[in-house]
């Protein structure tokens, strides 16, 4: 389909660069960076490259030593909740051809950071497939030559609408997309996502959107069928919702109201490598 011609197109530039020893995925919050970075890490392989993926949610510090936000919470979308200075250390000694044990983050366990002890290595083939929101950020690899590394800009850019005058919100596609996947991940409700996504949209604001002007190319990940196979998961969980919740109630029940006029789409019909997959799980 034409986001596996896109892939496909994106891993030829990579290659064709020559030089590219890092490529570095950012978009905003469910916009399929994890299965886009798995796709494009195949396609490289089949260009006789080894590509070796790195997720930089496992850089981030214990939830205790992450910086604040403006209501004195945690504030985990910042740049600094992360160990920058381990993040760095990393990349400059792999670039130097050095063993480097990268780090593992326990989300489901004690929210700490672990070492496997299986060292990586960057040999003459191996190309750096690196996902996380500030990977746009040029903050975050100070010291890093530009032409070893190639960005990308992720979003679901969803372009459908419910009429002439109501247009489907790239957001709320984005939304339905969370609750679907945190639900089945994470066990979180969807209220506990939708408290949740407020300070997400602020950090997209603060650390994601202000670079995506950075980025060598952009990918749309939004399937124009998606929101059909998304109804039969997301509607059961947004009708747990009460009206108590007064924070998240409304947003559910606005959801809920669009959703009615999607027909649902059963997901075994979606191919085992859609971007889909990573939120309603079944992947190859």
């Amino acid at each position: 389909d034409l986001q596996h011609r896109k892939i496909s197109e994106i891993a030829d530039l990579v290659v064709a660069k020559g030089s590219i020893k890092a490529v570095f995925i950012a978009g905003p919050s469910s916009s399929g960076n994890t299965t886009f970075s798995k796709r494009l890490s195949i396609q490289l392989r089949l260009l006789g490259h080894d590509p070796v993926q790195i997720s930089v949610d496992n850089y981030y510090r214990p939830k205790n030593e992450a910086p604040k936000d403006e209501e004195g919470k945690p504030d985990l979308e910042a740049l600094e909740a992360l160990d920058l200075d381990l993040f760095r250390e990393n990349l400059a000694d792999l670039y130097a051809g050095k063993a480097v044990d990268m780090p593992r983050f326990d989300f489901n366990g004690n929210g700490r950071r672990y070492f496997t002890g299986q060292k990586l290595t960057l040999k003459e083939q191996t190309v750096l497939v690196i996902e996380g929101i500030h990977g746009l950020n040029p903050s975050l690899i100070p010291g890093i030559e530009a032409k070893t590394t190639f960005k990308i800009y992720i979003s679901a850019l969803t372009q459908l609408n419910l009429d002439d005058h109501n247009r489907i919100s790239t957001t709320d596609n984005r939304i339905i997309r969370r609750i679907v996947r945190d639900n089945r991940t994470r066990g979180t409700s969807a209220e506990g996502t939708l408290l949740m996504w407020p300070s997400v949209e602020r950090g997209e604001s603060q650390h994601i959107f202000p670079y995506q002007n950075q980025a060598d190319v952009m990918i749309n990940s939004a399937l124009e069928y998606e929101l059909a196979v998304l109804k039969p998961y997301a509607e059961p969980l947004l009708k747990t919702v009460k009206p108590e919740s007064h924070d998240a109630y409304p947003t559910a029940r606005r959801l809920l109201t669009f959703l009615e006029n999607v027909y649902p789409i059963p997901a075994d019909m979606v191919p085992s490598d859609s971007l889909l997959r990573e939120f309603v799980g079944g992947s190859e």
